[in-house]
């Protein structure tokens, strides 16, 4: 699956400094708004223990991971959605990523110039949500005026979606963003067509240290349940290339905050993973929770869901305890699941298919 996430906020918040960061690819990080103007993009493996465990479980010749497309996208300024600064450019790139991570900046520093006049990451985040808002709202007016004349020339589904686009502006205009509506699957469903932005899944990333972030901006994310990291993207780009012996000697996390950053965006898409294993390689899969298992075998081959016979799985814990296949099958816990099986994270997976 080819996942795309979009790196946004202000100008001079960290943005190209986190995407560096995050893709160790040399970018332009000058202290100046507008610097980055084409959208630099990297990809990135998602840091998985357990492919590490079944690499060497299986003695691997090749492995594998998961990957999340980064996208690091121009910094927006108020009145984007009317084109001010590069606007209309930035939001084109934003519709065109899976979801979104906003960059807010939480840190103290007189020397990087600030486009707002406080350090005040809930107002930075009302600023992008507004231009964001404001152009789905277009889109949605535009779009409703070409419903209205789809409905009087007697179209059934234009008149559905009409009742969707006005449930949807009714709400954009008291301030809703598309991802809070309450809408039922068929209406999702009408909406998937459209890549609108306010309904991609998002993070917000504070950056700085604990210490800089106000405990009243803490409790604004956490009681309105918006799902937040706080990091201090200057530490993480300075200590990038260090092992974890050496973290912990500075009294770091032993584990990189961008890696739990790099598996949230993953989760952010309702994401998980499968795994393939073998002398030849292992590999880790990714797919929507809730695929069954031809579609998951599809993400292999085609073959693997056009001509599905069954799916012999086993959760990797439990294959690893075993300490080989043949254990596990002599101990019956390989499974032999059909067409209805619902593939569940973690699992390894060998598919069955006709000729």
């Amino acid at each position: 699956m080819d996942l795309k996430v979009g790196i946004v906020g202000m100008p001079n918040v960290g943005k190209s400094t986190l995407f560096q960061t995050l893709t160790k690819k040399q970018v332009d990080i000058a202290n100046y708004p507008f610097c980055t103007i084409e959208p630099n993009i990297g990809v990135v493996s998602v840091p998985d223990y357990r492919l590490d465990k079944l690499v060497n479980f299986s003695n691997s010749k090749k492995v594998i991971p998961a990957i999340v497309e980064f996208v690091d996208i121009a910094g927006l300024v108020e009145g984007a959605n009317k084109g001010e600064g590069l606007g209309n450019q930035f939001l084109s790139h934003i519709r065109e990523v899976d979801a979104v991570i906003y960059v807010l900046r939480a840190f103290e520093n007189n020397n990087i110039i600030n486009v707002l006049e406080n350090i005040d990451p809930i107002e930075a985040k009302n600023i992008l949500d507004t231009e964001l808002l404001l152009k789905d709202l277009d889109t949605v007016e535009k779009r409703l005026f070409s419903l209205a004349k789809e409905v009087r020339a007697g179209g059934a589904d234009a008149k559905k979606e009409l009742a969707v686009f006005e449930k949807i502006k009714d709400n954009l205009n008291k301030g809703i963003q598309i991802r809070d509506v309450n809408l039922d699957d068929k209406e999702k469903l009408i909406l998937k067509n459209y890549a609108f932005l306010t309904n991609k899944p998002c993070l917000y990333l504070l950056n700085g240290v604990d210490e800089e972030v106000d405990p009243k901006i803490i409790s604004f994310f956490e009681s309105n349940n918006y799902p937040y990291l706080i990091i201090d993207i200057k530490t993480e780009f300075d200590v990038v290339s260090m092992s974890k012996e050496e973290r912990e000697t500075l009294g770091l996390s032993i584990e990189s905050e961008l890696d739990i950053l790099i598996r949230r965006s993953y989760k952010l898409l309702n994401l998980i993973t499968f795994f393939t294993t073998g002398e030849d390689e292992t590999r880790a899969w990714t797919i929507n929770n809730g695929t069954l298992a031809p579609q998951a075998g599809g993400v292999i081959h085609t073959d693997f869901e056009t001509k599905f016979i069954k799916a012999s799985v086993i959760d990797w814990k439990k294959l690893l305890d075993c300490g080989s296949f043949e254990k596990a099958r002599a101990l019956g816990l390989i499974r032999s699941e059909g067409k209805e099986y619902m593939v569940n994270d973690g699992d390894v997976i060998e598919f069955k298919h006709g000729q």
